[in-house]
């Protein structure tokens, strides 16, 4: 028999951690996503997605600021 699909071993991957990252900051992060970050997720790939979220909000900002200066 096939186990549903919530209790694989499945991993997180980068995109999912991004999205679930992206969720999470701006508060829509639902409660099921949040309990499967933190039953599959991997410490590594979350500070990954933090970092690149990071990167993209200074590069927005600094686009911004150049166009409107």
């Amino acid at each position: 028999m096939n186990a549903p699909k919530d209790t694989k071993n499945d991993k997180i991957n980068l995109f999912s951690a991004l999205m679930s990252a992206f969720a999470a900051a701006f508060g829509i992060q639902n409660q099921k996503n949040r309990e499967r970050d933190f039953k599959k997720g991997n410490i590594g790939i979350f500070i990954l997605a933090g970092i690149i979220m990071t990167i993209t909000l200074v590069g927005v900002i600094v686009i911004i600021v150049k166009q409107v200066v």
